[in-house]
């Protein structure tokens, strides 16, 4: 039997419209916190509305699951493009007439908050498109196009928006929400409805006790799993969220455009580790993610010595930029991994509730995180290397205390893949 290509029609066309949706996504989230902090120059007021914008996220993550599993995911896509369009279209014709704060909370809570929803359906279409040989670099494609986007969009977000202010990034965002809405209807993914015929909230909470039930009685090491992803989130990823632009535009006072090419250089750590996940698809091992969560924590202490007042600023930020393609190019070695261990160990008919499950669960300590680095940053203006010490410090500590648990799920890794072969 001939091996089934990666690239066919339906999963090319989902990676080219995430490749235009994220990259509007991009630029929109690079610029509207960039306003927020350029107007009101307060590291704790932008660490609040980064909080706030991300808990929707967190909680439509698992409604999205539900959704994902029982609704066709071709439609969710489409419908939420639009739907985003529409919102950034609102806050363009809204903006300068209300004020400033409530209103970018209001729309940052439902952006992030389609996005909660938005991507357990493209999680989901991979194993349904894919086929189990292909899912890894399935994952690695798309980590690698949504890193192109983060890579492209804060450069060319920095240049809109340091020369012409936030109106003509709004405009291409609609632009790009609009264009990835209409080709995503062209996308067949195969759909079977189910039978069931009860109104949503008695679905979502029979679809979440079935899930729950799962990962107590089958999975346990998914919990633990997700446990440990949420501390890491709360320590580490959070400082990265809101430490790059303070430390760019507050700490070393660089312009939008260099701030735009920091952000940028996550994106290009993603796109490294997304090609090194699909080159190294055959060779990575579970046992050794624990490695890669160590390399973050090492970044973000090195990135500490930016902020020593004796640096000249050109070299901190240097110094800034490679610590965070080096971070991201870790991450999403360890994202396109652990995805593709989630899905080839979970049932079909769980997948899009499991993956939300995990994406939210590891990420409910984030806006905790985000607030509470937002205040540090203000407390501790005068010596910031000491935040982004001590946050390497304690991700280092519980990267360690991950190494056990990712050998477990790699020891179950083989067993499912044992049972598997000798039911063919």
């Amino acid at each position: 039997m001939s091996e089934q290509k990666l690239f066919t029609k339906d999963f090319t066309l989902v990676l080219i419209g995430q490749i235009i949706s994220l990259f509007g996504n991009a630029i929109l989230r690079f610029a509207l916190p960039l306003y927020l902090l350029r107007q009101t120059g307060s590291s704790t007021l932008y660490g609040i509305v980064t909080a706030c914008s991300f808990l929707p996220m967190i909680l439509l993550s698992l409604a999205g699951g539900v959704i994902a599993d029982r609704a066709n995911k071709r439609n969710i896509m489409v419908a939420l493009d639009f739907t985003t369009a529409g919102i950034i279209l609102a806050y363009y014709l809204l903006y300068g007439l209300l004020p400033l704060v409530p209103l970018l909370i209001v729309v940052l809570m439902l952006l992030y908050g389609i996005a909660g929803a938005y991507q357990p359906a493209v999680q989901a279409s991979i194993p349904v498109l894919l086929s189990r040989d292909n899912i890894l670099k399935g994952n690695s494609a798309i980590n690698a196009v949504n890193t192109l986007a983060n890579l492209i969009g804060p450069i060319l977000g920095g240049v809109l928006f340091g020369l012409w202010g936030l109106a003509p990034v709004l405009i291409l965002s609609i632009v790009c929400f609009t264009a990835s809405a209409i080709m995503e209807i062209f996308i067949h993914i195969p759909f079977i409805r189910p039978d069931r015929k009860t109104k949503f909230w008695p679905v979502l909470k029979n679809d979440l006790k079935d899930s729950v039930f799962y990962l107590r009685k089958e999975k346990p090491v998914f919990i633990r799993v997700v446990i440990l992803l949420a501390l890491f989130n709360l320590v580490l990823s959070s400082v990265m969220v809101v430490g790059i632009p303070v430390m760019v535009v507050n700490i070393l006072q660089m312009n939008d455009l260099f701030l735009g090419i920091a952000q940028a250089s996550l994106g290009l750590g993603g796109i490294l580790g997304g090609v090194l996940g699909g080159i190294l698809s055959d060779k990575l091992k579970l046992r050794s993610t624990y490695l890669y969560l160590l390399l973050c924590a090492a970044a973000a202490a090195i990135m500490g010595l930016a902020l020593f007042p004796f640096m000249l600023p050109l070299v901190g930020y240097i110094i800034i930029c490679a610590m965070s393609i080096v971070a991201m190019a870790a991450a999403t070695l360890f994202t396109v991994q652990l995805c593709a261990a989630i899905q080839r160990q979970t049932p079909q008919v769980l997948i899009g509730k499991i993956m939300a499950f995990v994406m939210t669960v590891s990420n409910c300590a984030s806006p905790l995180g985000q607030a509470l680095y937002g205040v540090l940053f203000d407390v501790s203006a005068s010596m910031p290397y000491l935040i982004l010490f001590g946050a390497g410090v304690l991700a280092f500590m519980i990267s360690l205390l991950s190494k056990k648990t990712f050998a477990n799920l790699e020891a179950q890794e083989n067993t499912v893949q044992q049972e598997q072969t000798e039911e063919l």
